[in-house]
């Protein structure tokens, strides 16, 4: 049976009660061996939507926390019991696709499942949980700006790890250490500017 993709599986998350909560538990449940995607995913709404300033610091700290999960070997994402119940109301999976799915249509026509053993094999894992929990990290200070892009770069790992496309992921490292290293600088450069400006 082939599995769906990433943009039917944001339909599928659409569908019903838009006032109904979707919980991690239910999640965790549903999509086993893609749960990580699926939580990544989920995770990155706030970056894309239009809340307040800030969004960021809502988003970052729970990719940093899926990526330790990998970094560290865990083959499921795991939350203590009082969080599964906890989760995203269809509302905003349906906003969030609404927006996304011309984007998500376009990359999907690239990726395929491809190179297996990226997913399975150490320490690809630990790598891909490394750079998520780096990307979470930035997207979690208030450097300006970033949320998108990195909203974005998280985005096409959530789609890599859905889709099992060891190819795209990857290519993602590499853009990753990029934008890691480019930001790292922005960051240091600002803050030596404020110090000038202050100091």
């Amino acid at each position: 049976m082939q599995e769906q993709s990433t943009s039917a599986l944001l339909v599928k998350l659409s569908e019903g009660d838009p006032k109904e909560t979707v919980s991690l538990d239910a999640i965790l449940q549903r999509f086993n061996r893609r749960a990580f995607g699926v939580l990544l995913l989920m995770f990155t709404l706030p970056a894309f939507l239009p809340l307040p300033a800030g969004a960021g610091a809502i988003s970052g700290p729970l990719v940093v926390l899926l990526g330790l999960q990998m970094l560290f070997g865990l083959r499921r994402p795991w939350f203590p019991q009082r969080w599964r119940q906890r989760g995203v109301r269809r509302e905003r999976f349906a906003r969030f696709s609404q927006r996304m799915s011309p984007w998500l249509l376009r990359v999907e026509r690239l990726v395929k499942p491809r190179v297996a053993g990226v997913f399975t094999t150490q320490p690809a894992p630990a790598l891909t949980g490394l750079m998520l929990a780096i990307l979470g990290l930035l997207l979690s200070l208030p450097i300006p700006l970033t949320n998108y892009p990195l909203g974005l770069l998280i985005l096409f790992y959530a789609i890599a790890l859905i889709e099992r496309d060891g190819v795209f992921l990857i290519v993602l490292w590499l853009v990753g250490i990029a934008a890691c290293i480019a930001l790292i600088s922005l960051g240091d450069n600002a803050w030596q500017w404020a110090q000038q400006m202050w100091g």
